[in-house]
């Protein structure tokens, strides 16, 4: 089976023939029809997560997938060979960038009726990142203030969508060139994060949800109001996910540490701040393909890429310049 592999961090993708997928009692064989490109991808790669997410080289890369059920375990009940399909595979079972993988039933949800295989493809780790965020952390309620950076991106141009459904104010930082096609995304407000500055701008806010980290996240702090909460998703980790992630105790504390400054200086404000590590939920996929198909959601697909040039595709992530996400595409 052909797959993209990550031999040595910071060296690029290579292709290599790889063992077919073991399909366990309660697992899914899914054809990979087309696959999301994630910064999450890059970060693996380039080794920036090897302390919190262990992966063992050689490693199949790639976070999404779209396809079609090709087998099913003895124990499963939800799908059946030739069922459309997509998910984010569990952090421990990635491996989306080759020709097929096996999923975790609990995993998997039917692809919304309404999108392409390609706009599915986009779709599961940015759409769980949006909803873990702003429906379970964030909480969300008509009537709140919500500030969704870098609202172009694969994360924010969903992100706007579910916090306007959710009855939210939207304000984003995009680009001059992005602020209509945010607008029409929904956002009530948008920054241009080159020419204006958002903490100069905004006040008040029930939440902020931040890609960006560093000096953007501090500020994101300040235009909260008491009791709201920041949630980042380029960290730094926290406690909490340390926890969730049973951690080592040495580890435990060096996460205690990379966060120590910011969740102080959220305390002083009367704020708080939470990381969020998305993770593999089919139940949510299901509830998210409702959205789609109800009109409230709209994948956004920048840019599509051949299976055959994964390598370039994912090292264009850094130069970004295309709206929403970038996908590859697989074709007989």
């Amino acid at each position: 089976m052909r797959a993209f592999v990550v031999t040595k961090y910071k060296e690029p993708l290579r292709e290599a023939e790889v063992a077919e997928p073991t399909v366990g009692e309660r697992d899914v064989l899914v054809q990979v029809q087309a696959a999301g490109l994630n910064q999450l991808d890059e970060k693996i790669r380039l080794g920036e997560f090897k302390q919190i997410l262990p992966y063992k080289l050689q490693l199949i890369l790639g976070n999404d997938v779209a396809g079609t059920v090709l087998q099913v375990g003895e124990k499963v009940r939800g799908f059946k060979p030739g069922d459309e399909v997509y998910a984010r595979p569990d952090k421990d079972r990635i491996g989306t960038f080759a020709e097929r993988i096996a999923i975790a039933e609990e995993d998997l949800a039917l692809k919304p009726a309404s999108a392409s295989m390609e706009e599915a493809g986009s779709l599961p780790l940015v759409a769980l990142t949006a909803w873990q965020a702003l429906v379970e952390q964030g909480n969300v309620c008509p009537g709140q203030k919500v500030l969704i950076h870098a609202g172009a991106g694969g994360v924010g141009s969903i992100a706007i969508q579910l916090a306007k459904h959710l009855g939210a104010t939207v304000a984003t930082t995009a680009s001059g060139s992005n602020a209509d096609f945010v607008r029409n995304l929904g956002a009530d407000i948008v920054i241009d994060y080159r020419t204006q500055d958002f903490e100069q701008l905004l006040s008040g806010y029930d939440l902020v949800l931040d890609s960006l980290g560093g000096e953007n996240l501090e500020k994101s702090l300040r235009i909260l109001k008491p009791g709201g909460k920041a949630i980042g998703i380029s960290g730094p980790p926290d406690p909490a996910f340390a926890r969730k992630a049973s951690l080592s105790p040495v580890l435990r504390l060096v996460v205690t540490g990379l966060s120590s400054k910011i969740r102080r200086q959220a305390r002083k404000l009367g704020v708080s701040y939470e990381f969020l590590f998305m993770r593999a939920s089919g139940d949510q996929l299901s509830q998210i393909s409702a959205l789609v198909d109800d009109g409230v959601l709209r994948p956004i697909v920048g840019k599509v890429f051949t299976f055959d040039q994964a390598p370039q595709a994912l090292q264009s992530l850094a130069a970004g310049g295309f709206r929403g996400k970038a996908v590859l595409t697989l074709t007989d």
